[in-house]
């Protein structure tokens, strides 16, 4: 079988399975909309996948199998679907392309981009009924699945929010932003107008945790860190993938969605 038709059956079998009681890789071990969970990527640049992670910890659950990498998740908002980025060929790190994984039944849709559009980063926005791309410099706002209007590039008057979506910014409303420092192996945090300030020495991969809290890798540790007065904690995984990386997190909910 080509490498083009097992990207093609593979999510169809998952699909067919999926409908028969959830999403396979996570029936039992995550409730989609209700549990919080982190995705992240995982596995050697040419040949990544995407994991779930439970908040409270334990083993992450592959939910993406294409021979292709993938790589930039980016949770909805209501925790049903995740976007990312994929490649185009076998043993390509490139993205070429956008897809959203529906997590409730493992159904996968491409958004169509404009030509030549390489795509660097995906985000939801606002109630997660569009997504906003990051391509060749240009921000494009893209409806969400099933929905398949046309894909639109992002003015002047919306490009501050939309970049604020490819960001890691902390607190509710969000009045920091979390980035590496300088020193690359080492995070900062900055408020509006303000120098960064040093967050977290050898630290890696900051994503948001919540209203209230910041998560990032501390060499083989997932650490998470209220933004205000608290102390840190360790989210204890185990048989994580090489190089994990790019996190993603939805807060969970207190019923479906």
């Amino acid at each position: 079988m080509t490498a083009e038709r097992v990207r093609l059956v593979v999510p169809l079998l998952l699909l067919v399975l999926a409908c028969e009681g959830g999403f396979l890789p996570l029936r039992g071990k995550i409730e989609i909309g209700r549990d919080p969970m982190v995705v992240f990527v995982g596995g050697p640049a040419t040949s990544s996948d995407l994991y779930a992670l439970p908040a409270s910890g334990g083993r992450p659950l592959a939910i993406t199998f294409s021979p292709v990498a993938e790589r930039r998740p980016a949770l909805a908002p209501d925790g049903g679907a995740v976007a990312f980025l994929r490649a185009g060929a076998i043993g390509d790190s490139t993205a070429a392309s956008v897809w959203v994984l529906n997590l409730l039944n493992g159904a996968e849709r491409r958004i169509d981009l404009p030509e030549h559009a390489s795509p660097e980063q995906v985000a939801w926005w606002g109630d997660g009924r569009s997504v906003v791309v990051r391509a060749g410099g240009r921000l494009y706002r893209a409806p969400a699945p099933p929905d398949d209007a046309p894909v639109g590039p992002i003015g002047e008057r919306e490009r501050a929010p939309a970049e604020s979506t490819l960001s890691v910014f902390v607190g509710k409303p969000a009045f920091a932003r979390v980035l590496p420092c300088n020193d690359p192996m080492n995070l900062c945090v900055t408020d509006a107008g303000g120098a960064p300030s040093l967050l977290a020495a050898g630290a890696r991969e900051p994503f948001r945790w919540g209203d209230d809290s910041v998560a990032y890798l501390k060499g083989d540790r997932l650490v998470v860190r209220p933004v205000g007065p608290g102390r840190s904690r360790t989210i204890e995984w185990n048989g994580a993938p090489e190089r994990p990386r790019q996190f993603t997190m939805f807060e969970g909910a207190s019923e479906p969605r």
